[in-house]
């Protein structure tokens, strides 16, 4: 047994058999609708995306909440009383205070067990870009690499880490501060997609618009012939809010153009669709660089 657990939260977006296959510990953040709480867990056990997004359609909108100090210190509490140390890779700091609050907790635990080591790592990434950082950490943890070998090589490659992504309405960007209500207007009306993606401080930023739909996926494809290293051979990433044909799309058009070989397609949770809505198809890939 290796001697230290891989903790994060799921606003990373890891399909629950990739986090059992990895041995992941994963906090689930979670959200408010319609006046219920309830947890983003990777098994989707409280509400299903499918569900999530339905209710969104209906009018119902989500708030969220980030992981809080206590519950950061009992996910790392209960790897410490078993003796392991726990490599923390947390959404991140840019969009959510959970990173925050996993600094806390392990400054405040690193007092009561002394001898045991906790390091915490703000991913700057988000969705399944922060799930790709951890699939690839967990690779390495299989590999026999040290904590401290996992936590340097993450460190040193997380601003590689390429989030792109588009959305078909811009009501839930207008709603969360990322576009202006003019900006959201005109660009329903003339079928103006943005394409966004986050930035080395881990923000989201708008660095494109299409027009239409299949425009905008396109431009998704594109990024990968721009930034990414051997597309061919790396694993890559796309998560969708409900409109998985889209990203069956892109993941196509990848293949055909650049050769790649393994995706990973996963719903988008929702605490991260309380923010983009339905209709978001986001795409991850290691580049030169964002």
């Amino acid at each position: 047994m290796l001697d230290y657990i891989i903790i994060t939260d799921s606003s990373c977006d890891l399909p629950d058999s990739l986090v059992r296959e990895l041995e992941l510990t994963v906090l689930p953040l979670s959200f408010i609708m319609d006046g219920k709480t309830y947890r983003n867990w990777p098994d989707n056990r409280e509400m299903s995306p499918g569900e999530f997004y339905n209710k969104q359609r209906e009018g119902l909108m989500a708030t969220t909440n980030a992981v809080n100090v206590g519950e950061a210190a009992d996910a790392l509490e209960s790897a410490l009383r078993q003796g392991r140390d726990a490599l923390v890779l947390a959404f991140s700091s840019g969009l959510s205070a959970t990173c925050s609050s996993f600094q806390i907790a392990a400054q405040e635990l690193c007092e009561k067990y002394p001898d045991r080591k906790i390091q915490v790592v703000d991913t700057l990434c988000a969705s399944l870009g922060q799930g790709m950082l951890v699939y690839q950490a967990a690779k390495l943890r299989q590999a026999g690499k040290s904590m401290e070998e996992v936590r340097d090589w993450v460190e040193a490659n997380k601003l590689r880490q390429c989030h792109y992504f588009t959305v078909n309405d811009l009501f839930f960007l207008k709603k969360g501060g990322r576009v202006s209500a003019a900006t959201a207007v005109v660009g329903t009306m003339l079928q103006i997609k943005p394409v966004l993606h986050v930035d080395n401080e881990g923000h989201l930023i708008s660095v494109a618009k299409a027009r239409g739909r299949r425009a905008s996926l396109t431009a998704l494809v594109d990024k990968v012939g721009e930034l990414a290293e051997d597309p061919a051979s790396q694993t890559m990433f796309i998560s969708n809010s409900d409109c998985a044909e889209d990203a069956q799309f892109v993941a196509d058009e990848i293949r055909r153009r650049y050769g790649a070989k393994e995706i990973v397609i996963n719903s988008i949770g929702p605490v991260i669709g309380a923010h983009t809505g339905p209709g978001c198809v986001a795409l991850f890939f290691t580049g030169r660089h964002r």
